[in-house]
């Protein structure tokens, strides 16, 4: 391997260009006409327009990134987290013109892509599972007598996607046909697939997910745990390490699980094992995988000392993975999704020229953003502006940096989510830990934040 198409854009991209820079490998950057001012396209060693704005016409165009890969004699493709990264049939495509895809084989891709098959693999390994349907539904009235079955409250999920589009929650019998044909539209427009799965729902549960890697030589290890609990409409807030709400032989049944789930699909490359944990019962269960890098591996990163993006080239490249399985190291690390977002709006995206861009810095403060002063804002593509990630010797010591790199970080121009994370940090429940899944919208927002 020595170049690299880094098939993103915005900060993943930029921290690709990176990785790629610091293991010696050129970079190529790829760009829609929007994001000719993306710091992604200074930084790589090479550039070139994809196309214009719309993701389908650019980010998402894997005949236009393959064939600009080939031409410009790149031996890799870097999809990040978005757009192609979970495309089984994109990485069939980067195998077939002789490209290394940067990430798992298209087979496991297409396994774990599938929510049924994902739950069916995770069971062949004895991994619980949350009770539900054991195939997915294209019509409503095949799905409401399983329903019926299964109890109330119920969560339909998409069988083909994620990230909280094709879900939604149905608390009675008569309400079901309804929000079943919803999601099912919203995950056939959002995935080309509306087939829906059911599960029953627990309405006051933390998500957990365990950070797992493994290589072509046999080796499968995790990188211990995320808590993602802050979520609102099934999309993360702020994520943390170690999670508060676990003790430790429950952190290592979920460790040892996600280990033997990708040891079972022979994976390779980087991947997230994501549960739901009931702290009553102190009983987790599998929900789904991610066959890709999370927006939220940084966390992973402050806690374990590693470089998971580097790791991700290393180990498509055919190396062994150059860490065992690994604990926090006794350090904790939290990080805030700063979105460009009105949260006084029902978080309406806020696209537009940032006028000022002053992050916090400092030690321990962490800040992976691709913007910068007089950065206009696309309207096009996912509102993340930055990741700021706060570590310390405890989460007790995590708070209390947040609070100050919160109250320093500075924005004009467009709205963002720092005054939403500001007021967050400084309720007890947040610094007791005292949350849950739900609990943004049930008690946070509903009190008028």
């Amino acid at each position: 391997m020595r170049r690299v198409l880094v098939a993103n854009r915005g900060e993943i991209a930029l921290r690709a260009v990176r990785a790629c820079r610091k293991l010696g490998l050129e970079s190529l950057a790829v760009y829609s006409s929007a994001d000719a001012n993306s710091a992604h396209r200074w930084a790589a060693d090479h550039a070139v327009c994809i196309g214009p704005p719309p993701p389908r016409a650019s980010y998402l165009n894997a005949a236009a990134l393959i064939e600009t890969a080939v031409a410009s004699k790149c031996d890799a493709i870097y999809p990040g987290y978005g757009f192609l990264a979970e495309n089984a049939k994109f990485a069939e495509q980067c195998a077939d013109a002789s490209l290394i895809f940067v990430g798992p084989s298209a087979e496991n891709i297409s396994q774990m892509g599938d929510k049924v098959l994902a739950r069916q693999a995770a069971a062949k390994v004895g991994i619980p599972l949350v009770p539900g349907s054991e195939n997915g539904f294209t019509s409503a009235e095949p799905a409401k007598a399983i329903a019926a079955s299964i109890g109330f409250p119920l969560l339909l999920k998409a069988s083909g996607g994620g990230g909280g589009r094709g879900m939604r929650i149905v608390n009675h019998i008569e309400d079901f046909t309804a929000q079943f044909e919803l999601a099912s539209n919203e995950a056939q427009a959002a995935f080309n697939n509306g087939e829906i799965y059911l599960e029953r729902f627990f309405p006051a549960v933390r998500h957990i997910e365990i950070q797992v890697f493994g290589d072509s030589h046999g080796n499968y290890v995790h990188l211990g745990e995320r808590d993602c609990s802050v979520q609102r409409r099934h999309q993360k807030l702020i994520e943390e390490a170690p999670s508060p709400a676990l003790d430790q032989a429950t952190r290592v049944r979920m460790a040892e699980a996600a280990t033997a789930l990708i040891r079972a699909m022979n994976y390779v490359n980087a991947g997230t094992i994501e549960f739901i944990y009931d702290e009553e019962s102190r009983r987790f269960f599998f929900i789904e995988m991610n066959t890709r890098i999370q927006v939220e591996h940084p966390v992973t990163e402050m806690v374990t000392g590693t470089d998971l993006v580097a790791e991700q080239f290393r180990v498509a490249a055919g190396e062994k993975l150059s860490f065992g399985s690994i604990f926090a190291n006794g350090r904790a690390a939290v990080e805030f999704r700063i979105n460009a977002e009105d949260a006084t709006q029902d978080f309406r995206p806020s696209p537009g020229l940032l006028k000022r861009w002053h992050p916090p810095s400092g030690p321990d403060i962490r800040v992976d953003s691709h913007v910068y002063e007089n950065y206009a804002v696309p309207p096009y593509y996912d509102s993340m502006l930055a990741k700021l990630i706060v570590s310390g010797p405890d989460r007790a010591a995590c708070v209390e940096l947040a609070k100050s790199a919160l109250g320093r970080f500075k924005v004009s121009g467009v709205n963002t989510t720092v005054p939403f994370h500001d007021q967050l940090v400084q309720r007890p429940e947040f610094e007791r830990a005292e949350i849950h899944t739900r609990w943004v919208e049930e008690k946070f927002l509903t009190a008028g934040h």
